[in-house]
């Protein structure tokens, strides 16, 4: 358990240093957790409509942060090229998210084209019913995103690196809450970057 913990930790302290430096996309996370926590209670009441939100704003919004906002030159800060973190992240990179958000862009067309989505669910003859069934189909590839990650790392790594991912990933919203809440004033100050002088999991300065 000890183990896990800290591999939690280490993961959301990687993930914070190296790819959340620019307050505005740290303003963007913000906004991005509290949707996503938002979609959590929207999951026992209309799931689709959490699939929705997770998406159209959740996804949106942190996504928007990494590729317009997050500086990809030479880190100084932590001495690696865009390049190396790129190729030791643990997640999804930009090249993975890539992919990732394709298949997101093709659901709404797929549902679209193929209202039964090729025999997989009941067609819709409703907006509304259309509308359900992205959501939904949405829903299931944010879970299938996990799933298949968190598998990949079971075997490329160890099991306790890929169940310490996917506990991460489900944690995100209230960690980026936790970090990032003061990240809006400090950018209405001026600072457009993070000193990053927080300390690491490991309680001393990385």
């Amino acid at each position: 358990m000890h183990d896990l913990i800290a591999k939690i930790r280490t993961l959301q302290w990687d993930d914070h240093r190296y790819y959340h430096q620019c307050r505005i996309n740290q303003t963007l996370h913000l906004i991005s957790a509290i949707s996503f926590l938002v979609a959590y209670l929207l999951l026992f009441i209309d799931p689709a409509m959490a699939g929705i939100v997770g998406w159209l704003v959740g996804m949106v919004t942190r996504q928007s942060g990494h590729i317009f906002f997050e500086p990809r030159g030479f880190d100084k800060i932590n001495n690696a090229t865009y390049s190396s973190k790129e190729s030791i992240k643990v997640g999804y990179n930009m090249q993975r998210k890539a992919v990732l958000i394709g298949v997101w862009l093709a659901v709404p067309v797929l549902i679209l084209v193929s209202p039964g989505l090729f025999g997989l669910i009941d067609p819709s003859s409703t907006f509304q019913g259309y509308v359900h069934d992205v959501g939904l189909s949405w829903l299931a590839l944010g879970a299938a995103g996990l799933l298949f990650r968190s598998l990949h790392l079971f075997f490329l790594r160890s099991p306790v690196w890929g169940l310490a991912w996917a506990i991460k990933i489900l944690l995100d919203p209230f960690h980026n809450v936790a970090t990032y809440w003061r990240s809006p004033f400090a950018l209405l100050s001026g600072q457009r970057y993070d000193p990053l002088d927080e300390r690491g999991p490991t309680g001393t300065h990385a």
